[in-house]
């Protein structure tokens, strides 16, 4: 019987770092095509949410056959018990990275400007959702360590991109002509909310990396609640 069960816990390990690439690309979509004004591509975002959700249900309705038909002890059951918490998280991962493409589908923003960091907002954002997936995988607690502690470059990150929209603002009248004024304020006002998913988006992989560090450990080791 546990050769049964470890064979269906590595499946769940398959199936959640399915999830995980999922979520990823989803995010990547999202900010590709924001970087790159590509509407057709923020449109194939919700159709990739519509796969983390069935995915999602597929990982769920797994652990719970793990829990109801199997015997797990102790370590077994804050496992599977954490991968049915990570998934919720990995699913509002996929939320925010549609409501980031919905953003660019209304086509306010036109250009991003490099220099506001938007682009490394995005790539540490990315990073620390795969890492947090490996880190369960693998049930390595320093990796998911790391991934709490990237939490403060994002947090950063995102500082740097919302000074830099307010200063953006602060210029606009000298730039920008009269009519174009509440144009350009609702270009930089999107820009702002997506960097805002972008972070929430890292307080879940946060999140994920705190139920792997108790997955291992046995406490929750986020800063994040």
């Amino acid at each position: 019987m546990r050769s049964v069960f470890d064979e269906q816990l590595e499946e769940m390990n398959q199936e959640l770092t399915k999830l995980g690439m999922m979520c990823e690309y989803a995010i990547r979509k999202a900010c590709v095509s924001l970087l790159q004004h590509d509407l057709m591509m923020a449109k194939e975002v919700p159709d990739l949410v519509d796969q983390i959700n069935e995915e999602d249900r597929k990982i769920e309705s797994l652990c719970l056959r793990l829990l109801l038909r199997q015997q797990p002890v102790a370590s077994d059951l804050r496992r599977i018990s954490s991968a049915l918490k990570m998934i919720t998280d990995m699913r509002r991962i996929g939320v925010q990275a549609a409501d980031i493409a919905e953003i660019v589908t209304m086509d306010t923003i036109r250009q991003v400007d490099d220099n506001i960091g938007m682009r490394d907002m995005a790539e540490n954002v990315m990073g620390m959702v795969s890492k947090s997936i490996d880190a369960f995988v693998h049930q390595d607690a320093n990796l998911a360590r790391q991934v709490i502690a990237s939490d403060d470059k994002v947090d950063a990150c995102f500082d740097h991109v919302r000074e830099a929209l307010i200063q953006d603002i602060q210029k606009m009248n000298e730039k920008v002509e009269a009519k174009d004024i509440k144009a350009y304020g609702t270009s930089v006002l999107d820009l702002l909310m997506i960097a805002k998913y972008l972070e929430r988006i890292g307080d879940h992989a946060v999140r994920i990396a705190g139920w792997v560090t108790f997955a291992i450990t046995g406490r929750r080791e986020d800063k994040k609640e």
